[in-house]
């Protein structure tokens, strides 16, 4: 009998540290506003999509990093009829630390990483954000035998507008340059 309840008790204390983890594990790791005195912001949106393009990697990234090519590429959007784009002309830096300007200044920011016909990473804004904030979107091109694989990911822009940015980089970017590398 003492055996049995030796097992018992050993189960027992095994259940109540079980169930301690598992609360503990609860509390840290439910996403969480930041109170007084925290230090780590455990809620963000992120975009993740994939695109398949007929075309070389090359060619997709000169598209992306080329002015007067991505120029086309707005054009083909449609975005100039459908939002009040200012004037500014289309620039892009093809060096790491440059600025680019899209979609008359509605699109603005620098240039983090480039490595030719593979990566582009940028410090990316729209004009109406708070002054100094920046988001950044990452765009990685794999060549699939005749088609390009861009798989694009976009971190740290303020919450809320996912879903809007998410239907931009669909209608203003990858829509139009599938027509563009058509």
């Amino acid at each position: 009998m003492a055996n049995g309840g030796g097992q018992f008790s050993l189960k027992r204390r095994q259940l109540f540290a079980g169930a301690a983890c598992v609360i503990g594990g609860m509390k840290f790791g439910s996403p969480a506003r930041p109170g007084a005195g925290d230090e780590v912001f455990r809620s963000a949106e992120a975009i993740h999509q994939e695109q398949v393009f007929k075309a070389n990697r090359k060619r997709v990234y000169d598209v992306l990093t080329i002015a007067e090519q991505f120029q086309k590429v707005i054009e083909l959007s449609g975005a100039i009829q459908s939002m009040s784009l200012g004037s500014s002309p289309t620039e892009i830096s093809r060096e790491a630390g440059g600025s680019f300007n899209l979609f008359g200044g509605h699109i603005l920011g620098r240039q983090i990483e480039l490595i030719p016909n593979q990566r582009i990473v940028q410090a990316w804004r729209v004009s109406n954000w708070d002054p100094g904030v920046f988001s950044i979107a990452k765009f990685e091109l794999t060549e699939q035998g005749d088609v390009t694989k861009l798989v694009f990911d976009h971190t740290g822009f303020p919450i809320g507008s996912g879903q809007h940015l998410a239907e931009g980089w669909t209608k203003n970017y990858w829509q139009p340059l599938n027509k563009f590398l058509a």
